[in-house]
């Protein structure tokens, strides 16, 4: 049997891998309602990447992705919290507020699979995002959830987790990372 690395696995799934222009640009912003049905078009296509991905990788910290990690330079993200809780749409996403509190965790990023990196993120922000309709809705998230929504619009935002590592701090191989004994894992992880 081959074994195959989880960042070949991941690009075979149709996920755009580290060092690809479109991860480092800032994702286009939907006119809407007027862009409506290229919105939802992207949406059904990132739930298509989640559902391909999930059936090889369970994530039970959850999981997201961005559209520039399928190709789309568009500003829309899916997130999958854990548990049966229901799946977030962000679209235009942009953090207004972000607490002091911060905390470290272990990251993952579909985009570059064999390695998690330690990243502090606030633990509380808040997020408005667009609606389908045009409306702007603002949503406060906490502790997990707001690290993977936080990493989503990095993403949108052409940033990737590694930017926001303590200097001197370095991702380490998913083979080590699983030796921590330290689970934190979505978008990737």
């Amino acid at each position: 049997m081959i074994d195959v690395r989880p960042s070949q696995l991941m690009r075979d799934l149709g996920v755009v891998q580290h060092g690809a222009g479109i991860l480092a640009e800032p994702a286009r912003a939907f006119d809407l309602p007027a862009e409506r049905d290229e919105a939802e078009r992207i949406v059904d296509e990132l739930f298509a990447a989640m559902e391909r991905i999930g059936q090889v990788h369970p994530f039970a910290k959850g999981m997201g992705i961005a559209a520039p990690q399928i190709g789309i330079g568009r500003a829309a993200a899916v997130v999958q919290p854990p548990g049966d809780a229901p799946a977030i749409i962000l679209l235009n996403p942009r953090i207004t507020i972000s607490s002091d509190e911060m905390d470290e965790q272990y990251e993952g990023c579909l985009s570059f699979f064999d390695v998690r990196g330690l990243v502090p993120r606030p633990l509380k922000i808040t997020v408005e995002a667009t609606a389908l309709t045009g409306e702007t809705v603002t949503t406060m998230y906490d502790r997990g959830l707001a690290r993977l929504i936080h990493h989503e619009i990095d993403h949108l935002d052409g940033l990737l987790y590694t930017g926001r590592m303590r200097p001197g701090v370095a991702p380490i191989p998913v083979e080590e990372y699983r030796q921590t004994g330290r689970s934190w894992v979505y978008d990737g992880a």
